[in-house]
């Protein structure tokens, strides 16, 4: 597996909006729609990674933990699926429900939304305030698949709690790493 960086997203930038499918009851969802009121963690995952699968349970339950204090999360994948068919909507409305996820999982056919975020990687983090302006991009902590490093999301609950409190962004953000988004060719 080849490992990829998120690119740099400078903090204040403005979410990008979109309105995209929910896999899991194929509704059409909006940014504006599903932001939360003190926060929005926009995350790019897809189905088999296994970066993304390695920390599935921790956005369960983050999502679970910071949903309930006015912070909503967003999961899109933007994969192409016609080399990459376990990426699939039907697919990620599967996973979703294995996994219980308490967030939509939106896919981004076009691949328009990934670009305008610059996503790089999955899974691909960014934290956004209450006016939708970026506070953080990095990882969710340092765990990795086969480096015995526990997941806890400490990032990116850092960051999370540090927004909570009206403090400054965070001046340390390591970039977050995973398997390259899978562009359309």
């Amino acid at each position: 597996m080849a490992l990829t960086e998120s690119n740099e997203f400078k903090i204040g930038t403005k979410a990008p909006d979109f309105t995209l499918i929910n896999t899991v009851n194929n509704q059409m969802v909006s940014l504006e729609e599903a932001k939360g009121v003190n926060g929005t963690l926009v995350m790019f995952i897809c189905n088999h990674c296994p970066f993304v699968i390695h920390i599935n349970a921790a956005l369960v339950k983050l999502a679970n933990d910071y949903q309930k204090k006015g912070i909503h999360c967003i999961a899109i994948s933007s994969n192409e699926i016609e080399n990459y068919p376990q990426d699939a909507p039907k697919f990620m409305q599967q996973v979703a429900r294995q996994q219980k996820y308490p967030f939509p999982y939106l896919f981004d056919e076009t691949q328009e939304v990934a670009k305008a975020y610059d996503a790089a990687c999955t899974p691909d983090f960014y934290v956004f305030d209450a006016e939708l302006k970026a506070v953080y991009h990095g990882q969710l902590d340092s765990s990795r698949p086969q480096n015995d490093i526990p997941v806890t999301g400490k990032d990116i609950r850092n960051a999370l709690d540090n927004l909570l409190a009206n403090q400054p962004a965070l001046e340390h953000q390591k970039p977050s790493i995973g398997c390259g988004i899978k562009w359309k060719s």
